[in-house]
């Protein structure tokens, strides 16, 4: 008796249902309603943009490593964030067709792919130069023309602002004011800032007179290399 062949629109028709069962079970219920955000993860194909090794875990609901060595993933602070947690951030950021975005750590591209579905501009910066090609392989692939990969330390090397939002797509110990300083008045800023195993998801937007800030959600995620870390200096 020969059985049937897994035929390619099979496969395709798994995915869609793993990619709707991340939607509806790990993004929706993590309070992402904002349906703009809901319809660029059904067209920003989240597996395009892992590593080979992991596209079957592309829509689990982990922190991915794009370093061979899960441990040294973490301690490079190579991940890739988990999808709700990119959700959840591109929503509470509210961007807007017209902005001009920062993203420090662009990792694999996928949430700066998802930012250049929201935005007018995305420039995102990477330290370590095998991800620099990675994203900047995925995005061409992918047809994203408005978003620019460049090789930066996002903890010393940024220019070219002002950004109606800059998002740290990692975490650090606390938000950087030079970060601050090239927001645009009315601009918002993303991170996930303090220690393990208490972090918080913190936004900060630019006012006439100052910066507003929230801290909605906690998460924790790997360290943004650079940043300055708090002194472990006790009496």
């Amino acid at each position: 008796m020969n059985l049937p062949l897994n035929t390619s629109a099979d496969t395709s028709d798994r995915v869609e249902q793993a990619r709707y069962n991340m939607i509806e079970q790990q993004i929706r219920p993590w309070n992402v309603l904002d349906e703009q955000v809901l319809e660029l993860l059904e067209r920003v194909h989240r597996e395009d943009f892992v590593p080979e090794a992991c596209r079957d875990m592309a829509f689990a609901d982990l922190e991915l490593p794009l370093h061979p060595s899960p441990v040294e993933a973490l301690r490079l602070g190579q991940i890739m964030l988990a999808p709700r947690v990119e959700a959840r951030m591109l929503q509470d950021l509210q961007v807007r067709p017209g902005d001009r975005v920062l993203e420090i750590g662009a990792g694999s591209g996928h949430m700066a792919a998802l930012l250049a579905g929201c935005a007018a501009q995305v420039l995102t910066l990477e330290i370590e130069p095998h991800l620099v090609e990675m994203a900047r392989a995925n995005l061409a692939r992918a047809g994203i023309a408005n978003a620019e990969v460049r090789q930066a330390d996002g903890a010393q090397d940024v220019a070219d602002g002002p950004f109606d939002v800059i998002v740290l797509s990692g975490s650090v110990a606390q938000v950087p004011p030079q970060l601050l300083a090239l927001l645009a008045e009315g601009g918002r800023l993303g991170a996930i800032v303090g220690q393990p195993p208490m972090m918080r998801a913190t936004f900060v937007r630019r006012t006439a007179g100052g910066f507003e800030t929230s801290a909605p959600w906690d998460v924790v995620t790997a360290r943004l290399r650079h940043f300055p870390e708090p002194s472990a200096f006790t009496f």
